[in-house]
């Protein structure tokens, strides 16, 4: 009973005084080596041992990286003013990533890094996109669901564009005309830093 008054005096205070704060940050998180989730960092790379799960012997590919991105959102009220505080961070998970056996090259492991790094990317589109939207009390919810949705959509097309067009890596000067493009749009996050 006590939740559902706290919670209600929440929603009276946000709808009565209607002004909203965004705070918009990347969530850093540190990556334990024991566990089964890799967080993002441009000093941290993948290593074939990260790559964990059952190959599928089916696949075309040498490798499948198991990335995304995600966010968590907090609420707080005070003097009238509610906040929203958004924190965005970007995964790899160890236990549905997978390399199959005598394959695993560094060059093989560079085109991996790669789709982690384009995750990364969409990432940070994610976080422009929210820095540059108007949120009110009425439209948070669906606005940034509906951002979401969009950036994960642009990070998806630009993972089937790479492998696409190398070949899942095959066309190797294909493959280093997209290491180019990646790197130098990373160079352009840290150079806006996020």
């Amino acid at each position: 009973m006590k939740l559902l008054f706290s919670l209600f005096l929440f929603l009276w205070n946000c709808t009565a005084h209607g002004q909203v704060t965004t705070t918009i940050q990347w969530q850093q998180n540190k990556t334990a080596e024991a566990g089964d989730t890799i967080y993002y960092s441009a000093s941290r790379k993948l290593k074939w041992n990260d790559f964990r799960a059952q190959p599928d012997n089916k696949s075309i590919a040498a490798a499948i990286t198991t990335s995304g991105f995600g966010y968590a959102l907090a609420m707080h009220s005070r003097n009238g003013i509610t906040g929203i505080s958004i924190s965005v961070y970007c995964f790899f998970n160890k236990s549905k990533s997978w390399v199959k056996s005598g394959l695993g090259s560094d060059y093989a492991l560079l085109h991996e890094q790669h789709h982690f790094d384009i995750t990364y990317i969409g990432a940070c589109l994610f976080i422009k996109k929210l820095r540059a939207a108007n949120f009110t009390l009425s439209n948070y919810a669906a606005l940034i669901g509906k951002i979401d949705n969009e950036s994960n959509s642009e990070m998806e097309r630009m993972q089937d564009e790479y492998d696409g067009n190398t070949r899942n890596g095959q066309l190797k000067n294909v493959q280093a005309g997209w290491n180019k493009k990646i790197e130098i749009q990373l160079a352009a996050i840290a150079t806006n830093s996020r």
